[in-house]
């Protein structure tokens, strides 16, 4: 069935099932040339360029998930969401009509405020929970969290999982914990951050997602933003071949979200030919494709501030709020 504001069809699981992932092999080296060869094979400029960071711009989480956010600092961040673009901006790009991001992501206790300033506008507030970032709150208390935040009105929950269920390689644990998470979330959509950083292999990335899908997982993310490690290409890369494996058995479609480290507009477009490359232009969208970040949409508006006018702006003429 479909949820409130989303027109994907939730993907209801599997049983696990360990053969679909157990015997799957990766080679790192030709992960990292595909992922290299992307990049390096593919460009976008000019008017081309400005229309692919437009989609890109659409399809950010913006987020705030610092110790010291506030109800007035979630609330411009969120009118910030609303109406990313200056007016000047959205005259010189011609645009149909001014584009908002994916979603904004606050902890569970900013989001009743997030709801409030968003109201009307369409986008739908997420909120990470379960212990985040480490995840290792009792279980009760993690699912105690997600169902605070879906009642504060969250309409996507961000998921931690417990890294020791892959490192360990118990897979009926790691299932039984996102599938409970799941239920959980109720009709919000569940994002299940797998902290790849923290995961060790790339044969460990690949059965993590697979895993997630199974119980029930409606994207899968890369990263919490607080690893040493974030997204990376040959990662993301990894877990794309996932849920393509998973959609072509299942007949679901499950979306993909990195976060961490995604700070340039360069950046963007690179996971944007990512997706298209390797799942196609419905990828390219934000009902399958979110990007976890908050500086990334300063350095796209630069950019687009640079096609418009030919000069570039100061990061301060772009603040968050």
């Amino acid at each position: 069935m479909h949820a409130p504001g989303h027109n994907r069809p939730r993907n209801s699981g599997t049983p696990l099932d360990p053969s679909w992932f157990e015997g799957v092999g990766v080679n790192a080296s030709a992960v990292e040339r595909r992922a290299a060869s992307l990049t390096a094979r593919r460009s976008v400029k000019k008017e081309y360029q400005a229309a692919w960071l437009v989609q890109a711009l659409t399809c950010i989480d913006l987020t705030t998930l610092a110790g010291d956010d506030t109800p007035g600092r979630v609330r411009r961040l969120c009118a910030k969401a609303r109406r990313p673009l200056s007016e000047d901006l959205l005259a010189a790009l011609e645009l149909d009509a001014p584009p908002t991001v994916g979603a904004v992501c606050v902890y569970p206790t900013m989001v009743a405020p997030a709801v409030a300033a968003l109201a009307g506008s369409g986008v739908p507030v997420a909120s990470v929970a379960t212990g985040f970032p480490a995840g290792l709150t009792p279980l009760p208390l993690r699912l105690a969290e997600i169902a605070y935040a879906v009642e504060q009105g969250a309409r996507e929950i961000d998921i931690v999982i417990s890294r020791a269920h892959v490192l360990n390689r118990d897979w009926a644990a790691l299932y039984d914990e996102v599938q409970a998470m799941r239920a959980a979330c109720g009709s919000a959509h569940l994002k299940a951050i797998l902290a790849t950083g923290d995961l060790k292999t790339l044969r460990n990335v690949y059965a993590a997602s697979m895993v997630a899908m199974q119980a029930g997982a409606d994207f899968i993310k890369t990263s919490t933003g607080k690893e040493d490690v974030n997204a990376t290409l040959p990662v993301s890369l990894v877990m794309l071949r996932a849920l393509r494996d998973y959609g072509e058995r299942t007949g679901f479609s499950i979306g993909f979200k990195p976060a961490g480290g995604l700070r340039t507009a360069k950046d963007a477009l690179n996971w944007l030919i990512l997706m298209r490359e390797e799942l196609g232009v419905a990828y390219t969208r934000n009902d399958l494709f979110r990007i976890g970040a908050s500086g990334l949409l300063t350095d796209i508006e630069r950019q687009l501030a640079h096609y418009a006018t030919g000069r570039y702006s100061a990061s301060y003429a772009h603040a968050m709020a």
